[in-house]
């Protein structure tokens, strides 16, 4: 009788220590798969030369358009083999002593993927936009 305790006690802790070993190795593996979904985001596509075409493009969307007015972006000429598209719309416009201050929504696509950006800038107009931390 005492053998046949043991045995089983032997095999409901191994069954334990099964079942948590897979249990581990599993949320391992689901912590990982889950970060791989940035790893086809826009921004995952994005090169130096994107990030130049994009500063002038936003730099005149914050100079130039009004709020509610869209305006499209892509990176046609930069040399990038990943076709990557913007819209960019400047909204909520206010002034704050000698500064403007935007907020502008950016809806990044490439590969079927896309992303909504909403970075806000205060500037005094020319290219001296700064981004705004929040």
């Amino acid at each position: 009788m005492v053998f046949r305790r043991s045995v089983y006690v032997r095999s409901v802790l191994c069954a334990h220590a099964m079942s948590a070993s897979l249990l581990l190795t599993s949320m391992g593996a689901a912590e990982a798969s889950n970060l791989n979904f940035l790893n086809d985001t826009p921004m995952s596509y994005i090169k130096k030369n994107d990030i130049d075409a994009i500063k002038v493009a936003l730099t005149e969307v914050l100079n130039t358009k009004r709020d509610g007015e869209a305006t499209q972006w892509t990176n046609q000429d930069t040399g990038n083999s990943v076709k990557i598209d913007a819209t960019m719309t400047p909204e909520n416009t206010r002034h704050e002593g000698n500064k403007t201050c935007r907020r502008v929504t950016v809806v990044l696509s490439a590969k079927g993927q896309s992303m909504n950006l909403h970075p806000a800038f205060c500037g005094t107009g020319g290219k001296d936009w700064t981004l705004q931390r929040r």
